[in-house]
């Protein structure tokens, strides 16, 4: 297996090594960081990292434990972060920070701000640089587990160099002959083992002139060793003008000797230079798998920004031995596992379109991750649902289910399959701690057909949720021979049926004895749904839009309900929340009705018109949302980011397709943004998407052809992109209401499409 993968990944960097360009300085990664707790534009950070890397450093703007840890509108740099935050919602944990100071020592996060400005700031993935307006210049470049930074003083005096082991039980142990400090951190917000540690260690290029720590608020120059809840310990250079302090650091989740091993191998002996450039090759390999041409500058830049996001997330959670195999220190049981984890992932998100993405083009991605659900299942009794770096308590839903089956149908088999399927029967029929994990309303979404209202929180969404990840499931037994299985499940994801209300076209809550809840009002938010409204769950059946036609009274209905979200007043009640949360807030602020694209439960309706016979009308409000809530800046998304899969979105819907439903081999086509798109595929393939005509007001498909030949479906085939071919579209600013509208057009349903 893991020379099998070895191979997998050589012949991907021999393919991706010819055709690497800077597809990495498209980026920018401050995109998404203009937010508040109030309203998000993306809730994102500048991640310097590498791919899935198991560090990201950061710049840190807010005090410690703010999980706003860099804000577009801050003016002062208060360290650089080691950092695994996957959502400010979430929070961080395992961090430590330094801070490089000139002049006097301050020791606290709340007092050693240095101010600066953003022309003197420079965020790259692979780099991240700042000269503060004290004269310090910083530059930091990252690897997996390791990075090194510069640091250029501006004068002889006070050149300090902060450690911050911040809070939660710590340790800073400073080595002065040998010009290192080691130590551990065990913060964390939930989740993990008692033993669970983050250990480092780091190396300094000039003698140490002088040392000392501070235990809590006290201060001992001097001293070595702290270590208790809060430390820091400082440092003091004497650096020789023209020269520059090079700060070496790694850490290791499984022990310190682990942390001097990931040292040895990712930094030692390696100028910041050469770490910069490793660093800035492996993300344009990774993102040259997709190679735009266009001559849209803003359009691009959005692209492989919104492409680095999706490729931060899951993080990798293992490390690698003195003989280079993977293993880890498990955040569920506290024991070192060979294999391989990952984790900072909410799959209520990231199922959507994260990791159909990675199905596509990151496929031996994808297989490390089925083999971490199944070991996660091993040793904590349940998949994982919202993990940070262990179970959370965070969201609702079974959409492992989603993550398994899609990858199986996709042709993913590098996994203990039959363990799996126990794991996702398992993941239906019990409550786990917190209830995030397993199927909170079990039983009585077995009884009743639905999750009652009050006696289960958000139980409508549940329901929905359930009955589309017991569809993943049917599908997926099936797929392995078990019928009797795919069959109870089969049967089950019809649930859904239970909480539409047919006199009013809506999804409702009803309660234990079988009555609908009232007073109803579909833009009223909470309740018996999840940071949504009735407006957007209506259309969580991913598995079935057939079947909900048919619930709405047909093709014409559901169109009509359709228009009608995207020109509804966005008028809402707060519900149960009490207050306007953000999501409210940022979908007044779109102005496109109910539609809340800020929120990842609609982002696929406008893709359900091509099931409705009205394929033209998601062309058309495709493009209005590629070209007008994304934009490579800071204020770049219309709501929060969440691991990648507002940014997938787009990655997808510009290339011209989108995976309404994960665990169907097959994409819904909308539009294409781009004048071509080239996607470079395992075994050298290629597959090619071309339009001609197109432009800002030329939305529309007059017509398309895949490999030379006329093509009518408003889906295209997972199978027919992986084996290679063109799909060419050509564009027009009027609609083609011909196009698109007949039954074997239509994508696939779980209830059968007929004419």
């Amino acid at each position: 297996m893991r020379r099998a993968i070895a191979i997998i990944i050589l012949l991907f960097s021999l393919n991706f090594s010819l055709i690497a360009e800077n597809f990495a300085d498209y980026v920018n990664p401050l995109m998404g960081t203009q937010s508040t707790y109030e309203f998000s534009h993306g809730n994102t950070y500048p991640a310097v990292a590498v791919p899935w890397g198991l560090n990201f450093w950061s710049p840190q703007t807010g005090e410690n434990r703010n999980g706003w840890m860099y804000a577009y509108t801050d003016t002062v740099i208060r360290g650089f972060k080691q950092t695994h935050q996957p959502s400010p919602w979430i929070n961080d944990y395992a961090v430590f920070s330094v801070m490089p100071l000139s002049g006097e020592l301050k020791l606290s996060h709340k007092e050693r701000g240095v101010s600066f400005t953003h022309q003197n700031e420079e965020a790259r993935p692979y780099c991240y640089s700042v000269k503060m307006d004290n004269g310090v210049e910083v530059s930091l470049a990252p690897t997996r587990t390791s990075s090194v930074m510069e640091v250029s003083y501006p004068s002889l005096q006070g050149q300090y160099f902060i450690i911050d082991a911040q809070h939660g039980g710590c340790k800073v142990d400073i080595d002065q002959m040998g010009r290192k400090v080691t130590g551990y951190v065990k913060n964390h917000n939930g989740g993990v083992p008692a033993n669970f540690t983050n250990y480092y260690v780091m190396e300094f290029s000039h003698p140490i002139a002088e040392k000392g720590v501070m235990i809590n608020d006290s201060l001992f120059a001097g001293r070595s060793v702290g270590e208790h809840d809060r430390v820091c310990g400082y440092l003091r250079f004497i650096v020789p003008e023209g020269e520059k302090l090079t700060v070496r650091m790694s850490s290791s989740f499984i022990s310190l000797e682990q942390a001097k091993l990931n040292f040895r191998r990712e930094v030692t002996g390696k100028s910041f230079n050469e770490v910069k450039e490793l660093a800035k090759s492996q993300w344009n390999n990774m993102l040259g798998r997709v190679v735009v041409d266009d001559d849209n500058e803003e359009a691009l830049k959005t692209f492989y920004s919104c492409l680095y996001r999706v490729l931060l997330f899951p993080r990798e959670f293992y490390e690698y031995d003195e003989e280079e195999q993977p293993y880890y220190y498990s955040p569920y049981d506290g024991k070192i596992h060979e294999g391989y984890m990952y984790t900072d992932n909410g799959f209520w998100d990231t199922f959507r379109a994260v990791h159909p993405l990675f199905t596509l083009l990151y496929p031996e991605v994808s297989e490390r991750v089925m083999q971490s659900l199944v070991n996660v299942y091993n040793e904590s009794g349940f998949l994982p649902e919202w993990a940070s770096p262990g179970h959370r308590g965070c969201m609702i839903g079974n959409n492992s289910l989603s993550l398994i089956a899609d990858a199986y149908i996709k042709g993913i088999r590098g996994f203990d399959t039959q363990k799996a399927l126990e794991a996702m029967v398992h993941q239906t029929e019990a409550q786990g701690d917190p209830l995030s994990v397993g199927r909170n309303g079990y039983e009585e979404y077995f009884t009743l057909g639905y999750v009652p209202y009050p006696d289960y929180y958000e139980a409508t969404a549940k329901t929905l949720e359930y009955a589309y990840a017991d569809w993943c499931l049917s599908v997926y037994a099936r797929a392995l021979g078990e019928v009797d299985i795919a069959s109870d499940y089969e049967s089950t994801s019809y649930n859904y049926e239970n909480l539409f209300d047919k006199s009013l076209g809506f999804m409702r809550g009803k309660n234990r004895s079988g009555e609908w809840l009232f007073p109803f009002k579909p833009e009223e938010w909470g309740g018996p749904f999840t940071e949504g409204s009735s407006w957007h769950y209506t259309w969580s059946v991913m598995h079935d839009i057939e079947g909900l036609s048919r619930l709405m009274g047909g093709y014409n209905n559901m169109t009509f309900m359709l228009d009608s979200m995207f020109t509804a007043p966005p008028v809402y009640d707060y519900g149960t929340y009490g207050f306007v949360i953000h999501e409210i807030a940022e979908m007044v602020a779109l102005d496109m009705g109910q539609y809340a694209h800020g929120n990842q439960p609609v982002q696929h309706a406008a893709y359900l018109y091509n099931y409705s016979r009205a394929p033209w009308k998601a062309q058309y409000h495709i493009r209005q949302i590629l070209d007008k809530l994304y934009k490579p800046t800071p204020d770049g998304y219309c709501g929060d980011e969440d691991n990648g899969q507002t940014s997938a979105w787009y990655v997808f819907s510009a290339m011209g397709f989108y995976p309404v439903c994960p665990g169907r081999a097959e994409y819904v086509i909308g539009t294409p943004l781009f004048d071509k798109v080239t996607l470079n595929l395992p075994a050298n393939k290629t597959f090619i998407i071309e339009s001609t005509n197109n432009g800002s007001v030329s939305p529309y498909i007059k017509s398309a052809e895949l490999n030379g030949k006329r093509y009518t479906k408003n889906y295209i085939s997972h199978f027919d992109i992986i084996n290679g071919g063109t799909l060419r579209f050509n564009m027009s600013d009027k609609p083609n209401i011909k196009r698109g509208i007949n039954a074997e057009d239509a994508p696939a349903s779980l209830t059968k499409v007929e004419n």
